[in-house]
């Protein structure tokens, strides 16, 4: 984590405050003085304040069931943002793991903890993602083929990663993926010549969505560090 951001996390400075400090080189760092913000912070480290030892206030994880028609956004844009309905302090530092669009309904993931959002979005976790498609057209087994064994998207030089699909009636499915790229749930069905009509998440790893549309509620312990063992 950077300095800055810890500082940050530990007091209730705000950046000007903090950037005060360590201009006036009252920061240090394992005795050290630092000044620049952008130093990173590693869990054995000791930092100081003015020669006041800084604890990290615990970090937070939350699941949300997303609404249609909301945006995965700290600030209200055309949609307003899911955190509208976060009732918790600080939340303009918590972050989304994973958006979703903003006619997407479903699982979202929020923490304040970046190395725990890495154990999930990096490619190499290959956390598996859990989606209900509506669609179109009916599915059909060539289409089924092609998504298990990867298809390529527009603008993409490699294929998908090979997916898991269930069918449910002719019209839907359940679709497991383990990446994350740019649309890729309506892009990989417009590739086997379809159209999403509704996408939903209901799962993300070992966290399946169990709140009922526009809740939301802390994980676990036992979900929380579910994460800790994607990456090896």
């Amino acid at each position: 984590m950077r300095l800055d951001k810890y500082i940050g996390k530990s007091t209730e400075l705000n950046r000007t405050e903090v950037s005060r400090f360590l201009q006036n080189q009252q920061v240090t760092i394992d005795n050290k003085i630092f000044t620049n913000g952008a130093v990173q912070v590693h869990a054995n480290n000791v930092v100081a304040l003015a020669g006041m030892t800084l604890l990290l206030r615990p970090f937070r994880y939350l699941m949300m069931h997303k609404p249609p028609n909301t945006l995965c956004s700290n600030v209200d844009e055309k949609y307003p943002s899911i955190f509208n309905d976060i009732n918790v302090d600080k939340k303009s530092e918590l972050h989304v793991v994973g958006r979703l669009d903003a006619d997407t309904t479903g699982l979202v993931l929020m923490t304040d903890d970046g190395s725990w959002t890495f154990k999930i979005i990096s490619p190499k976790a290959k956390c598996e993602k859990v989606y209900r498609v509506q669609l179109r057209d009916a599915i059909n087994a060539d289409a089924v083929k092609n998504l298990e064994q990867g298809v390529m998207l527009q603008g993409v030089d490699q294929p998908t990663l090979p997916a898991k699909i269930e069918i449910l009636s002719k019209n839907e499915v359940l679709l497991t993926i383990t990446q994350g790229k740019f649309h890729q749930v309506k892009r990989m069905f417009r590739a086997v010549g379809n159209r999403v009509r509704h996408l939903h998440r209901e799962q993300i790893g070992e966290v399946s969505l169990d709140i009922k549309l526009g809740e939301w509620r802390y994980l676990t312990n036992s979900e929380v560090d579910s994460y800790s063992l994607v990456l090896k």
